[in-house]
């Protein structure tokens, strides 16, 4: 699936009556089957850009295209048949905390389903060799009929990284896939996802706070600030320039390690202490 967003503007439905946009001016194109990383200091719109791709939040200016088509211009109907094919990974999963993993994963496949098939598999999951499989590929296979709240943060990332090899999508978006993760679960969370989607051949956006497995996993960075693209680039045009441009002199930041990663790799491996 391919996406543009074109003088694209997007405002929090939270934001006081008159503040600025928390996206503005976004011009991005993104092709069928690409990865991209979206990298950036906090507060920088990253989230905001995720639920703008996912169709949550409408433009206040500008347009969005998916497939060449704008999804905002269609009937409620066709927008909700296109969410279907979007996959949205949160930050933080919301995953009912009583509800099985089994059920929590195979939950991915629902907008392919009736919503008689859909009520049914709540109560019988409908498929639990496919369930094992996905939770397999992230070591979680053993937690296949354990209940969410019983699992640790990190798990239940992997819970719902896990969903997106089930779910019917084109586009997966990932938000801050690796922020319970340690380095060897993130590395392999990271890996898990790209080969799949190369196989696939699903569009990927992922936004990362972890600079160098960004640069060293997507062949594209976008780096976003205060809401504005502030550079696109292939990864290995990314310099430590840029990042200190991006992230600015906040205390020894993403920007700071990348930067010394460049000149040292004993510096690189201290990226993850």
């Amino acid at each position: 699936m391919s996406l543009r967003l074109r003088a694209f503007d997007a405002r929090h439905p939270a934001a006081r009556a008159g503040a600025a946009p928390a996206l503005q001016h976004i011009e991005l194109s993104i092709a069928a089957g690409e990865r991209l990383a979206v990298i950036g200091p906090s507060g920088a719109g990253k989230t905001t850009l995720m639920q703008a791709m996912a169709l949550a939040l409408p433009p206040s200016a500008g347009t969005l295209e998916l497939d060449g088509r704008e999804p905002w211009r269609a009937s409620r109907r066709e927008l909700q048949r296109l969410r279907g094919t979007l996959f949205l990974a949160p930050q933080l999963p919301p995953l009912p905390p009583r509800q099985r993993v089994v059920t929590a994963v195979l939950a991915a496949r629902l907008p392919a389903m009736s919503l008689a098939a859909s009520l049914r598999s709540l109560v019988y999951p409908s498929d639990i060799p496919a369930a094992h499989d996905a939770l397999d590929r992230f070591d979680l296979a053993d937690k296949l009929f354990e209940r969410v709240d019983r699992l640790s943060g990190g798990e239940r990332q992997r819970v719902a990284l896990a969903r997106a090899l089930l779910a019917p999508a084109r586009l997966w978006l990932i938000d801050e896939p690796l922020s319970a993760l340690d380095p060897v679960r993130s590395l392999q969370a990271l890996q898990v996802l790209l080969a799949v989607a190369r196989e696939r051949g699903v569009t990927v956006v992922a936004t990362l706070h972890q600079v160098e497995l960004a640069r060293a996993h997507f062949p594209r960075l976008v780096g976003l600030r205060d809401g504005r693209v502030a550079f696109d680039l292939p990864a290995g045009a990314v310099n430590a320039t840029h990042l200190a441009s991006l992230y600015g002199d906040e205390n020894r930041s993403e920007a700071g390690i990348a930067a010394d990663a460049d000149r040292s790799p004993q510096a690189a491996s201290n990226f993850w202490r």
